[in-house]
């Protein structure tokens, strides 16, 4: 709906308004005394999008935003918004005591609040507003606003097949055969089961996953979730750089020029301040990614063996604690822990709010398959290019195996390969730096935005920048082992993953975050098997390494039998509970108007027995599983 905007002069109140032109883009006010939240927002991403002003405010410092008027009591008796809504602008000269509205906390992360009224979205193939689909939109309609909406879901995707992973499933491919693409069929319900979780919860509560973290599990494990997300990012980003001086060596680029040059492009991706600018760099290597198609049917592949691996569940030459370092990896470089912060904080960028949510829905639900199919024709190239050759049943580096291609298959394939290659590290350093940028600034309370000019978020870009150099720097230290490196941070986002998906569950059924939007009983079912599964990798290859002598298969099995046992559990309680396994009529129609209230975000919940006892479980498991790793790969370093 359509509404007026009051312009309030003080940095703890709503006095001396004046009024702004109507426009129907975003609706602005003033925080209420009561019931829904704001938060700080810089002006220069007003001006990006989210809130429109028709006359020039000179000394304007920040923005209170917040949504849906209709909730802010009645209008003012001489028109225009309701008493409690009001915009307010820091002035300091007409600052006014009589203000009722306390400031937002100092540490408050940047967000938008997101809103069920009117509003324009902007993405690289179009824009959309609330007011297209007012009345039944047309399948075109519905189409432009798709791809208006699209973004956040496809490039976290596609970025997650990055240099680390085209590497990975090359080299499972080539170890393994085509034994291992079951994976993926399993892959594409975790992928977008978790997702779609860190979506929901961008949309409803317009707060990063960081602070989400921060305001209901308290700053220990907000800062121990971000450092392990850093420690894992700048791993990751080392893989990226090893991607693009292998890709480029195979074309004759010396390192110092294409590692260097790559850094200044990644840079220039993201000073624009245009969240949409950056969008199209990204489908442009989206676009490229799709060479995979071309290298697979370069190869003499044999469908039956492809139909067979697909869907019977097996590992070539059996279950040991390498394939099990495989398969972790394969999850790991397939679904990671930086996406649920990359997914979570560009929904919030982009201004998606719940009116959008099953375009975002379908937006990850496209980029979950693209990035399983591009990683099976990986694996599938490798294996059937390499099969009955000298590199069959190795591990090799990307170089050799794009190599390998051209030696094998023809140059042809060899290029494709190294351009695949290429991409891949660009836009996954592009999407891995961008998450770990969104976390610092969740946890630190910095503006964290790509809708914000580099002079207006210093913090955001400072560290985006760092990253990039200092990873750079690294990479071109002689002699590094880029083939154990690329591996291990596969493993390790493998590892790191089953705490980061608990704490997305426990976030996606709190109730007073979430309201109607909290996961159904069978969502809930389906994410704790995937968690227990993600668990039992784990203990799996920690048992494997303590006692090689063990037989793996056994292993499996039995702790299988233990997941599916407390699946069924789970299952069963939620039923119990809910008294269906779908979500509730009465919350579906409530999503409407659903808010998150300002003083859940305000206070800390309290912490009940489970959880505690959950929590110092998922400690106690990350030290171990990630000991015994180290140990795992020490000695498949000295092999």
């Amino acid at each position: 709906m359509a509404s007026s905007v009051g312009i309030g002069l003080g940095g703890d109140g709503c006095a001396n308004a004046h009024e702004v032109a109507p426009f129907t883009e975003r609706p602005t006010r003033c925080p209420p005394d009561q019931g829904i939240r704001s938060l700080n927002f810089p002006l220069e991403r007003a001006r990006a999008g989210a809130v429109r002003t028709v006359h020039p405010l000179a000394q304007v410092k920040e923005v209170r935003i917040i949504s849906d008027l209709h909730l802010l009591g009645p209008a003012d008796p001489k028109g225009g918004l309701p008493t409690a809504a009001k915009t307010e602008v820091d002035r300091p000269q007409e600052a006014t005591a009589a203000s009722k509205v306390s400031p937002a906390r100092p540490d408050e992360a940047v967000a938008v609040v997101p809103t069920t009224t009117e509003e324009t979205i902007r993405g690289a193939l179009g824009r959309i507003s609330g007011s297209d689909l007012r009345t039944r939109p047309s399948m075109g309609r519905k189409l432009l606003a798709l791809l208006a909406i699209m973004g956040p879901g496809l490039i976290v995707m596609v970025g997650d097949n990055d240099a680390g992973g085209i590497t990975t499933y090359a080299q499972a491919g080539q170890a393994y055969g085509v034994s291992l693409l079951w994976l993926f069929l399993l892959l594409l319900v975790v992928l977008y089961v978790a997702q779609e979780m860190v979506a929901r919860l961008g949309s409803v509560t317009g707060v990063g996953h960081g602070r989400l973290i921060r305001e209901r599990f308290g700053r220990f494990w907000a800062a121990f979730s971000v450092f392990d997300l850093f420690l894992l990012n700048f791993l990751t980003l080392l893989t990226e750089f090893i991607g693009v001086d292998l890709a480029l060596s195979y074309l004759g680029v010396s390192p110092f020029i294409s590692v260097p040059l790559a850094a200044v492009a990644m840079v220039l991706m993201v000073v624009s301040g245009e969240l949409y600018r950056w969008e199209r760099f990204m489908y442009v290597l989206i676009i490229v990614s799709l060479l995979v198609i071309p290298l697979m049917l370069l190869t003499p592949v044999h469908w039956g063996q492809v139909v067979h691996g697909t869907l019977l569940p097996t590992v070539k030459g059996g279950l040991t604690s390498t394939a099990m370092i495989f398969i972790i990896g394969i999850v790991g470089t397939t679904i990671a822990p930086w996406q649920l912060f990359f997914q979570q904080g560009n929904v919030i960028d982009k201004h998606i709010g719940t009116r959008w949510t099953n375009y975002e829905r379908a937006d990850t639900l496209i980029g979950s398959v693209v990035t399983n199919v591009a990683g099976g024709a990986v694996m599938i190239a490798a294996a059937f290019a390499f099969a009955h050759t000298a590199l069959s049943g190795k591990s090799s580096n990307a170089l050799a195996i794009a190599r390998g291609f051209g030696h094998y298959i023809g140059p042809a394939a060899g290029v494709i390969f190294a351009i695949i290659l290429l991409e891949a590290a660009l836009i996954g350093a592009a999407t891995v730096t961008v998450s770990t940028s969104y976390a610092l600034g969740d946890l630190f309370g910095l503006s964290n935005s790509l809708n914000t000019k580099v002079r207006d978020a210093k913090g955001f870009y400072a560290s985006y920048m760092a990253l990039v150099v200092i990873a750079a720097g690294v990479v071109l230290i002689p002699s590094l082992p880029l083939g154990l490196i690329n591996l291990g941070v596969q493993v390790l986002a493998g590892i790191l993953l089953p705490s980061a998906l608990g704490f997305l569950v426990l976030l996606c059924n709190d109730r007073e975050l979430l309201g109607p939007w909290v996961n159904s009983p069978w969502v809930n079912t389906l994410a704790s098997l995937i968690v227990a599964l993600l668990l039992q990798l784990s203990l799996v290859l920690t048992v494997a390494t303590v006692y090689p002598s063990v037989n793996v298969t056994i292993l499996t099995l039995a702790t299988g039998i233990i997941v599916l046992g407390s699946t069924a559990t789970v299952a069963l309680v939620q039923r119990a509970r809910a008294g269906r396994w779908t979500a509730n009529p009465a919350d579906l129609e409530r999503r409407k108007d659903w808010l998150t209230p300002r003083d859940v975000l305000m206070t800390k919940p309290a912490m009940s027995k489970g959880r505690r006892f959950v929590l110092s479980v998922l400690r106690v498991y990350l030290v171990i599983a990630m000991v015994l790793t180290a140990v795992s790969f020490a000695r498949l370093a000295g092999h």
